[in-house]
Parts: structure tokens; C-alpha cells; sequence
């Protein structure tokens, strides 16, 4: 019996087929009218939905007189049309499809008849979704294979354009079966797309994830919004020829493009990373992780190779901006020699997520996209896949060393430890291993060539000699050659003659290493005073960086150095030369990445501070010299003696190591007002030896905890990194050599604003006491000539005052200064409580 219903079965559904075939001649247009028969011939069946339906509909009604096999037959050979995103004759569109209104990126929509046996109809349910998934994923491939979505999406389509030929193959041996086997059955055919459907359903879901990614979010809610103006604005906008609802179509279709145009399609390492999500969300589906790693692998090719390419070679081949590396192709080389950020090495190439080595992010900076949603994953090339986070950094700065490298016209050599054409792929341990070791071989590299080829330490070295002064013989030296030009003003002071001057100092006192890389320096004129730029910029936190709590008594105190400064400006002879006077030194890449803008500008600040002490140890010690001077030293007054012993007198009193210069008296007594003069103004020149001596105290103090317990102790310890191989990182070099020039400014007490303005008060006081030295001189010798007149000396009292004011300016900001450095000291800069020792010893005037 079942032989005989499988013949009729047989019978039946080459009846129906032949004279379904015969309907079809009839309903169907000619192939000459189909415009778009020779691009997709089985479009015929698209273009006459609306006849179809009704003839499905037509057909629906007769087959509840049409037998369940014949019924399973038709459905049949319907569904095998399905399957492949063409609908049937009993399985349709709906009747309220439109092409225009449905996104093929989730696929068709059918329906099947409704007078279907329900046993068929639950069979077919199952099997339809398939259609849905197979006409979703086509869709999902023809688009993402545009130029503008990047090598990875292309990557991507490919596998998947794989797996459904799998799928088409399998459509074909169904449809073959179908034609020659008369046991072929619907359920037959659910047992071989089952499998099938698993497949295509985790890729429907990793495509319609990658869709709806980058659709944009405020374009539905914008256009959904109602409109809040009245009827008198309307009529406003109607007057201007603002009205009218086809002009608010155009500036709604302007809008919707300029939203669409701004978003960042999903590409790159978003691709990535969302498939590998999608494989950890359906890590417990061993079938469907198998899918999304086969997907993962493939698309990652792309990837792997831009990242290979970037690691070994330093060249960076990424047309779709898909990397996690990104090139500034504005900045060049040569922004180093004007550039104080640094920009060549700081964002020549920088991750596209903002993140830095030191786990900061700058995701908030131009340049930077904004995430896809508040705290989710950064969009296109910026999204790092999460098998590669924690080696991004690694990745960045392999390729940024070999960059270097090729920069400098040097052949990079190939790292032996790895074969060229080895297959690596992004899943794999042995991709890491390459990223480490390529890492590994640029750093070696590139560190060999700083301190090996291109003598790094003895670079350093020479930065040391010249700007801290640690041999500064050449620097007494060129005081003295241009002791004249210093004393001009910054604008009068000619460069041409001071460099001159500078080379001569270094030719007559450089010898052997010393003299190597003095053609180097070079003598600038600043254009602010050292202590008021100091202010400025620490008040707001800038560079060197300022304190917390210092806020508004800072910015206060800028202000007033700023005003302070424009009064300068208009008169530039107010600065003198000397006070503006620095040095400057040039380096060829690659050394300009270590002596970099940003750290000569740290020297020069550095070199200033000490030659401002130089200079007014010098100024104080010339003082000292010209206190010397019979004017200072000889006695007002003697006591009195005989006659007889005078000159033995005079010749062995120890207070008198120069002859009188006038016949001293020898009268027996003195008046009382002349015994009130000679001790007042005794009194008063000792006065002025003591301040001058303590200044003089203060400066050296200052100079020698500066130079042997700051600079000295530091360069040793960066000397030592470097010359036991301790630094394994060229960031390292560049991060180490910043710590020790801003470790010296801190504790030199240059980043303070308290400490600063305390300071620089001082140290104005003590220069300004030193030019004063004529003065003091004059007002002596006028002194002493006054005291000889029948009137006497009656400006006792305006010297008195004069040097009062010196001596409450000096206390009153050493006792703030000492203050500030006691504080600072026992709070958080313990490197200053040597100076707290040193500056105790200085005692103030009773």
C-alpha cells in the first residue's frame, strides 16, 4: 500500500507541476519586457507581486479541495522559491508590502495562505525564518561591500558570502531531490535545513547587531518632536518664504543628511569587537561559538595584517581608518625645533581611543569620537578588539620606534626570530608573541641608537656643563668679556657680540670631552623677566604646574606681575641684559626626541635661576671689595695719646690697615655731639658690612644647596639608570629624563608660587643693594668730608633711613622665605631641609 500511495504521490506531484508549469506560461509577462530579466532573471516573480497575490489568493481557496499530498507537494516547490528570498504562489508578501517602506537589512516578510493544512502550515513556520535570515544576510553583504566600510566589513562579507554557498549548494541538492525523488517531504526537507537554520539565525543576529550599530539615535526622536511654534510665527515664515511643507521636506532631508554623514560607520575594530561579544555572549552554544570564531578568524585578517605591517616595518597602511593607531600627517619632524609640546612623538601617531601608557584617557579632546552610547564601546577604528587591549600600547610603540628608525634614513632590519610568511591570526597565542618580540626589537633598537650611535650621555653631559653650571669657568669667563653689553637693556643688548663672546669663553676654557658639541650653544634673549613668567605660569597651572590652595592668592599675585610686566613692556630699558640673557642648544633628530623643546625650555629656566645667583654673588662680592676701600675701613676718630707715640700709634692699630688719608686729630677731647656722630656713623657702616654680608650668605647658600644637593645628587641617579641599562624603554628615557628636570625645578623651589614670590623678592632686594654700592660709597665719603665743616654732617638721618628700608625689605621676606621653606619641608618636599639648616645659620640683625 505505501508503494502505491508513494506512485500516486509520484503522480500527483508531477501533475501538479506540469500543470502549474502550464499557469505560469499563462500568468507570467514575456522575459522581453522585463527590464531587469538579464541582471537577476528570478526578479520576473518580484516585479508582478500584486498579481501573484491574487492569485495566490485565488489558489488559496481551492486548496481546501486539494489533498494533503498534493497540498505538500505545492508548498513544496514554493518553498524551495522561499528559501532563496523569492516569493511563492501560497507563500507571499503581505498585502500591506511595500518595497520602499522595508529595510532589507532585516529581511522579508511572508505569509502563507491561510486555507494551508494546519499540520503542513506549523512545518512550514518553522522552515520560513529561513528566508527571512538567508534574504537579511544577502542584503547585509551587497551593502557592506561598498569601498567606504573598510577592509575588515570586506573581510567580513567574504566569509559570509562562503558559508551561503554552503547554504545555495544545499538549496540545489534540495530542488535536485525534489525533481527526482517522489519520497521527497516537507519533512524531509525540515530534517536537512534544520541545521541549517541554527547557522543562519547566529548570523542574522551578528548582522542585524553591525546594522542597527551606527544608525543614528537622534535623527527618529528629531523628526518625532512636535513643533512648538504658533500660528503667528507661521504666518511670519510664510511671509519670509520660510512656510510650506515641501521647503520643511528639504531642510528636514538637509538635516537627516548632515546626521547620517556625521556618524562613523561600523568598521574595523567595532566589527571585530562585536563579533567577539557575540561569541562570548554564546559561549555556551558550541556550534555558534564555532561560527563566530571561523567569522572572527576571517575578518581579522585585514586587521592582523595592518598591525603586522605597523610592528615590523614602522609603516603605518591603513586606508578605511581601521587601525587603533592613527596618523597625523600635519605634524612633521620639523615641528621640533619650535614646537614646546613635543607634537612629533606626542601625536605624530596616537591611539584612536585618546588613551596614553599611563592609563589615562583623553577621549574629551578634538579628535577623539564620542562613544556609541553613554559608556559603551568608542565607534569605527577607535573601538580597540578586546583580544588586543592590553597590548595597544605595545602596538603603538613598536611601530612608532621603527618610525623613528626610518626617519632617520636607517634600513630596519628584520627581527630573525620571525618567519615573513607565517600566517598569524588574531585568536592565536603566537600573534601576541609577535607583537611582543617586534615590540622587543624596535625598543632594542631604537635605544641603541639614542645612546650608542648617538652618543646620548655624553649629550646630557654637555647639557649639564653648560645650563647647571657644574663647570663654570667659562661662564666667570664671558660675565667679564661682556660686562659692558650685559649692562645694556634686553632690546640694546646685540646677540651677534654676545655670541661671539660666548664662543671665545668656550674655546679658551673647553678641553678635551668638555669641548665636544660646543658649537651647540647658542646665547638668546628672553623676552619676560624668569621670576614673573614663573608666576604666570605656575598661578595657572600650566607646564611646570601649581598647588593646590594657591589659587586665587596666586592669580592675584600674576596679576599684579602681569600689570608689573607691561610697564616693562613699554619700557624695555628696565630690564637689562643680563637678567634676560639664557642659552640655548640645537640637536638633530632623533636626539630632539630626548633633548626635545619641552626640556631645553626645563633647562633654560633652571639656567637662569643659577645665573641670576652668579651674577649677584658677584655683584655682592664686588661690594665686598670696594668695602675695602679707606672709605669703609679708616677710623673717625682717636683716642687721645701723647704726642710722642702717635705715629707708633697710628702704625700698629689693627682697626686701621690703611694710612689716614687726612691728618687724624689729636686733641685730647671731643665734643659730645661729635663722640654721638663718630659712633652713629661707625654704627651705620657696619650696618651696611652685616646686611651685605648676609645677603651674600643668603645667595651662596641658596647657590650651593641648588647646585651639590639638587642638580649634583639627580643627574647621578639618571646617570646611573642610563649607563647600567636599567632604562629598557625609550618612553622610559623620555619619561625619566622629564622626572629629573622637573624633580630639579621642584626642589629648586620654581614651581611654588609662594616660594617663588617670596624668592624672587629677596633675591631683587639683594641685586638692588648691589647696584647701590657707588652710593653707599659717595654717601660716605660725603660723610666724612661733612665732618670736618665747622656745620657738620647733617644727613645722617636720610642714610639711616635709606639703609632701613633694605634691611626691613631683606628680614621681613627672609623670615616669609625661611618660613615657606620650613613649611614646604616638613610637609611634602623633604629634599628642602638642607636649606632649612642653611639658611637658620644666616642670624638676623639685632
Amino acid at each position: 500500500m505505501e508503494d502505491g500511495v508513494d506512485d500516486d504521490l509520484g503522480r500527483g506531484n508531477s501533475g501538479s507541476r506540469v500543470s502549474k508549469g502550464k499557469a505560469r506560461e499563462r500568468d507570467e509577462p514575456s522575459f522581453i519586457g522585463e527590464s531587469s530579466f538579464v541582471r537577476a532573471p528570478l526578479n520576473s516573480r518580484v516585479s508582478i507581486s500584486p498579481s501573484i497575490n491574487g492569485k495566490g489568493k485565488a489558489r488559496a481557496d481551492s486548496l481546501d479541495r486539494v489533498p494533503i499530498d498534493i497540498q505538500e507537494a505545492l508548498i513544496l516547490e514554493d518553498l524551495l522559491y522561499v528559501l532563496m528570498g523569492i516569493p511563492g504562489t501560497y507563500i507571499t508578501y503581505p498585502s500591506d508590502y511595500s518595497p520602499e517602506d522595508e529595510d532589507p537589512l532585516q529581511g522579508v516578510r511572508l505569509v502563507i495562505a491561510p486555507s494551508l493544512d494546519p499540520s503542513l502550515r506549523d512545518l512550514v513556520e518553522r522552515i520560513l525564518p529561513l528566508a527571512t535570515y538567508y534574504t537579511a544576510i544577502t542584503s547585509f553583504i551587497e551593502l557592506r561591500s561598498h569601498l567606504d566600510f573598510g577592509l575588515v566589513n570586506h573581510a567580513l562579507c567574504a566569509a559570509m558570502r562562503e558559508m551561503l554557498k554552503d547554504y545555495q549548494t544545499l538549496l540545489a541538492q534540495l530542488e535536485h531531490a525534489f525533481n527526482t525523488s517522489a519520497q521527497f517531504t516537507l519533512q524531509k526537507l525540515w530534517f536537512y535545513v534544520h541545521p541549517t537554520l541554527h547557522t543562519l539565525s547566529v548570523l542574522y543576529l551578528l548582522t542585524t547587531e553591525l546594522a542597527t550599530a551606527d544608525d543614528p539615535s537622534g535623527s527618529a526622536s528629531s523628526s518625532q518632536s512636535p513643533s512648538t511654534s504658533d500660528a503667528e510665527e507661521e504666518a511670519r515664515n510664510e511671509a519670509l518664504g520660510l512656510g510650506g511643507a515641501k521647503l520643511k521636506a528639504v531642510l528636514n532631508e538637509i538635516d537627516k543628511n548632515v546626521n547620517e554623514s556625521s556618524g562613523i560607520a561600523v568598521k574595523g575594530g567595532e566589527v571585530l569587537a562585536v563579533i567577539y561579544e557575540r561569541m562570548q555572549i554564546m559561549s555556551g552554544d558550541p556550534s555558534a561559538s564555532d561560527v563566530y570564531a571561523s567569522l572572527l578568524r576571517s575578518a581579522g585578517k585585514p586587521y592582523v595584517e595592518m598591525v603586522r605591517l605597523w610592528i615590523q616595518t614602522g609603516r603605518l597602511l591603513d586606508p578605511y581608518e581601521e587601525l587603533c593607531v592613527k596618523e597625523s600627517k600635519f605634524i612633521d619632524r620639523g615641528t621640533l625645533e619650535m614646537d614646546y609640546t613635543d607634537e612629533y612623538w606626542e601625536r605624530r601617531y596616537t591611539l584612536r581611543d585618546g588613551s596614553t601608557m599611563g592609563g589615562s584617557s583623553k577621549r574629551h579632546q578634538a579628535g577623539i569620537p564620542a562613544p556609541r552610547t553613554e559608556g559603551g564601546r568608542l565607534p569605527g577604528g577607535a573601538c580597540v578588539p578586546p583580544v588586543l587591549e592590553r597590548w595597544k600600547h605595545k602596538i603603538l610603540l613598536a611601530g612608532k620606534y621603527l618610525n623613528v628608525i626610518r626617519e632617520c634614513g636607517i634600513e630596519i632590519s628584520r627581527d630573525p626570530g620571525h618567519a615573513e610568511d607565517e600566517e598569524l591570526f588574531m585568536d592565536e597565542e603566537k600573534f601576541y608573541k609577535a607583537i611582543e618580540d617586534a615590540y622587543t626589537h624596535a625598543n632594542r633598537t631604537l635605544l641603541s641608537l639614542l645612546l650608542r650611535d648617538q652618543q646620548l650621555i655624553p649629550r646630557l653631559r654637555s647639557l649639564k656643563r653648560y645650563f647647571f653650571l657644574s663647570q663654570s669657568s667659562f661662564l666667570t669667563h664671558l660675565l667679564d668679556l661682556s660686562h659692558n653689553e650685559l649692562r645694556k637693556s634686553a632690546r640694546s643688548a646685540s646677540l651677534v657680540k654676545l655670541q661671539s663672546l660666548l664662543d671665545l669663553a668656550l674655546n679658551t676654557d673647553a678641553q678635551g670631552e668638555d669641548a665636544m658639541f660646543r658649537e651647540d650653544v647658542k646665547v638668546t634673549i628672553a623676552s619676560s623677566g624668569l621670576y614673573e613668567w614663573l608666576l604666570k605660569v605656575v598661578s595657572v597651572s600650566g607646564v611646570i604646574g601649581g598647588e593646590e590652595g594657591e589659587g586665587a592668592e596666586g592669580n592675584a599675585h600674576s596679576h599684579g606681575h602681569a600689570s608689573h610686566g607691561k610697564k616693562k613692556g613699554e619700557d624695555e630699558k628696565q630690564m637689562l641684559a643680563i637678567d634676560a640673557l639664557t642659552l640655548d642648544y640645537s640637536v638633530k633628530f632623533p636626539l630632539s626626541l630626548v633633548i626635545s623643546r619641552k626640556t631645553i625650555l626645563r633647562y633654560q629656566l633652571i639656567f637662569r635661576f643659577l645665573l641670576h645667583l652668579k651674577h649677584v654673588e658677584q655683584s655682592l662680592s664686588s661690594m665686598w671689595i670696594e668695602h675695602k676701600t679707606p672709605t669703609w675701613r679708616r677710623p673717625t676718630r682717636q683716642a687721645p695719646i701723647p704726642a710722642s707715640t702717635s705715629g707708633t700709634s697710628r702704625s700698629t692699630t689693627p682697626s686701621t690697615p690703611y694710612p689716614p688719608a687726612t691728618p687724624i686729630s689729636t686733641t685730647p677731647d671731643l665734643t659730645d655731639k661729635e663722640k654721638d656722630w663718630h659712633m652713629d656713623f661707625q654704627n651705620w657702616r657696619k650696618r651696611v658690612f652685616l646686611l651685605r654680608a648676609r645677603m651674600l650668605a643668603f645667595v651662596q647658600q641658596i647657590l650651593a644647596f641648588a647646585t651639590f644637593e639638587v642638580l649634583e645628587p639627580n643627574w647621578r641617579k639618571l646617570e646611573g639608570r642610563l649607563e647600567a641599562g636599567k632604562v629598557e624603554t625609550v618612553d622610559q628615557l623620555l619619561r625619566d629624563h622629564v622626572d629629573f628636570l622637573d624633580t630639579c625645578l621642584k626642589e629648586c623651589m620654581l614651581t611654588s608660587s609662594k616660594l617663588l614670590r617670596a624668592y624672587s623678592r629677596l633675591i631683587v632686594t639683594c641685586s638692588t643693594f648691589a647696584l647701590y654700592t657707588a652710593s653707599f660709597t659717595k654717601s660716605a665719603n660725603q660723610a666724612l668730608a661733612a665732618s670736618e665743616t665747622p656745620e657738620g654732617d647733617q644727613a645722617m638721618a636720610k642714610r639711616w633711613d635709606f639703609l632701613s628700608k633694605f634691611e626691613t625689605n631683606f628680614n621681613h621676606w627672609f623670615k616669609v622665605h625661611l618660613d615657606c621653606v620650613q613649611f614646604y619641608a616638613s610637609s611634602e618636599n623633604v629634599s628642602l631641609l638642607p636649606l632649612v639648616v642653611r639658611l637658620n645659620s644666616i642670624k638676623t640683625a639685632s
